[in-house]
């Protein structure tokens, strides 16, 4: 019958592998996360850079609704516009997009952009 010793240390590269892959998979899932935010503030951007493209299209055009031009742009892409400021031929339009992370509950990202015409000299 063989004896247990009390440093004997089988069994000791099991343990630290099983640390190792739960390491692992803490990581991946952090970056699954941050993958998630990035990928909405992306979207955020794009929304409001293609809002405020409709609002100043609608200055352009000599509608007064440039704002709702705006929104409705931004609800075709699945976001909600903070606020849309018209001045002179300029628009300005903040959007928030909801992200959801499984960890971490649900966050809202928020991106601006302005369209209006290019200063000449």
């Amino acid at each position: 019958m063989t004896e247990k010793r009390i440093g004997d240390d089988r069994g000791g590269a099991t343990i630290l592998a099983s640390f190792a892959i739960l390491a692992l998979v803490v990581v991946a899932a952090m970056i699954l996360q941050v993958g998630a935010v990035v990928s909405a503030r992306h979207r955020a951007q794009s929304a409001a850079d293609l809002a405020a493209l409709a609002a100043a299209g609608a200055l352009d055009r000599g509608s007064e609704s440039a704002c709702a031009a705006a929104q409705d742009v931004a609800g075709r892409m699945s976001v909600s516009v903070g606020s849309c400021a018209i001045e002179d031929w300029d628009a300005t339009v903040t959007v928030r997009a909801r992200v959801e992370l499984s960890n971490f509950g649900v966050k809202e990202v928020e991106a601006i952009a302005r369209a209006g015409p290019v200063e000449s000299d």
